[in-house]
């Protein structure tokens, strides 16, 4: 008595055979074999740092037709000789010593931050801040001290309008160091896996800092 081959065509029943396979066999035949994140995901290249640089090269090109233009006024419309627009040295060179410090307190917190440590970033990261609120304190009472004001001459005014608009970035960086110092804590956005945040607000610090020391160097030192 032999044995013979059962073929059943009723797709109840296919169906039913099929869904009691493996889930790893049932893979359409229309899927690709392979998948890559982006394909998957809907993933897409990371372009937020060239943007930041991006910004960064706009934001010193509009301080460089700052700067072009305090020299130019300077050798075309000398001050007269009798005129008592002398800066001080002492308390901008105080506010520059104090920019260029936060720069390497700013740089310890990322090191902090990528080591995994962000108590002690946080810490690192406060310091900068109060640097930062210092320099402000300091040229506010340098405002108050100045032998001019806003209107007296083209000198004046572009003076206040160089030191006025770097004062604001420099207003607009501690706001930033304070977002960042909030989102390090514990359970927060940044951590030692994902903190770009903290290098784009160190980056830019950095660009402020070194604005600081072109126009230090120009209005203080020329």
């Amino acid at each position: 008595m032999g044995y013979g081959k059962i073929v059943t065509t009723d797709p109840t029943t296919a169906t039913a055979m099929d869904s009691t396979l493996p889930a790893s066999s049932q893979r359409s035949d229309s899927a690709p074999e392979h998948q890559t994140p982006s394909d998957h995901d809907g993933g897409h290249a990371d372009h937020r740092l060239f943007g930041l640089a991006t910004f960064l090269v706009a934001d010193g090109m509009t301080f460089a037709g700052f700067f072009a233009a305090y020299l130019t006024f300077r050798a075309v419309n000398p001050l007269p000789a009798d005129a008592t627009y002398e800066l001080e040295l002492l308390l901008p060179t105080i506010n520059t010593v104090l920019l260029l410090i936060s720069s390497f307190t700013f740089h310890r917190a990322g090191s902090a931050c990528r080591a995994a440590q962000p108590l002690v970033s946080r810490r690192w990261l406060l310091l900068t801040t109060a640097l930062g609120a210092a320099f402000l304190a300091g040229q506010m009472v340098e405002y108050f001290t100045l032998p001019f004001g806003l209107t007296d001459n083209l000198f004046a005014s572009t003076f206040y309008a160089l030191t006025g608009f770097h004062g604001l970035h420099v207003t607009l960086g501690v706001t930033c160091i304070l977002i960042v110092w909030w989102q390090s804590r514990l359970g927060g956005r940044i951590t030692a896996d994902s903190h770009f945040g903290l290098e784009a607000a160190e980056l830019y610090w950095h660009f402020v800092d070194g604005i600081w020391v072109i126009l230090y160097g120009i209005l203080y030192l020329l």
